[in-house]
């Protein structure tokens, strides 16, 4: 089994620590800074850093892989199709890596960059590290990519299983759900999710992870298919024959001025 430990970085980031209990092996997530990651090694130094997992180039999640990697020697997984220096192994769709003993599956997750990956793993329950593609109740903004990739590696990872734990590496839960709660006033899940989480950022609590079965419930970016949110988005220019990813488009857009 894997325990996961958030390592805050910077303003609102979380570098996710993959932790092996039986062999005191860790590895870690997107690490932007590696002061967090290399005090938690001074701190614990009974673990062992064997890998530095990467989902996609932007430097607040690839700034302290360099700083890592020499005081570690750690392999560096990150996304094939995207220039992530010191990278020791290739991570393409479909492949299965093996990280502190378990198998971790890579999907392709194109939108907020060209080439983002996630790592899914399966399990009772599995998760899916899913790097700045989903966030709890939203989605990350589309730098590179189209609305129709970000829309098909949304639904995509929808399909996860349920209890999927998400593990995405910013605290943007509270802004997120606000915006859901405008696209869906009378969604009596996100109204409750909301103020958990604001009593939980008031006393400096960690809103994640979350998972998909929530997600499937509060977040408007997984929700685009229903009635209601989409007479809503019609208010935003959609237009009734548009499709999927039309509707995310829109939504998008909302988002990113609201």
């Amino acid at each position: 089994m894997l325990n996961l430990t958030p390592l805050p970085a910077f303003n609102d980031n979380y570098i996710w620590l993959l932790q092996n209990p039986e062999s005191k092996g860790c590895a870690v997530v997107d690490p932007g800074d590696a002061r967090p990651v290399l005090q938690w090694l001074q701190d614990n130094a009974d673990w062992q850093l064997s890998d530095i997992l990467v989902t996609h180039h932007h430097s607040d999640h690839t700034g302290g892989i360099e700083q890592i990697k020499q005081a570690t020697g750690a392999r560096v997984i990150a996304p094939a199709s995207e220039d992530i220096s010191h990278s020791d192994l290739s991570a393409v769709d479909g492949q299965s890596v093996r990280v502190l003993g378990h198998e971790l599956q890579v999907m392709h997750v194109p939108g907020h960059t060209l080439g983002h990956v996630a790592y899914y793993h399966a399990g009772e329950p599995g998760f899916v590290l899913s790097g700045d593609t989903l966030f709890a109740a939203g989605c990350g903004r589309m730098f590179e990519g189209t609305p129709e990739q970000m829309a098909a590696s949304l639904l995509r990872l929808a399909q996860l299983p349920p209890a999927t734990l998400v593990y995405c590496a910013h605290e943007y839960t509270r802004s997120n759900l606000e915006f859901a709660a405008a696209v869906e006033p009378d969604n009596q899940h996100i109204r409750q999710r909301l103020q958990q989480v604001i009593r939980l950022r008031e006393h400096n609590g960690i809103s994640l992870p979350s998972n998909m079965g929530l997600e499937l419930q509060t977040n408007p970016f997984l929700r685009l298919h229903l009635p209601q949110v989409r007479q809503q988005l019609q208010q935003h220019g959609l237009q009734p024959e548009q499709d999927h990813a039309a509707a995310f488009a829109v939504m998008r857009k909302w988002k990113d001025n609201f």
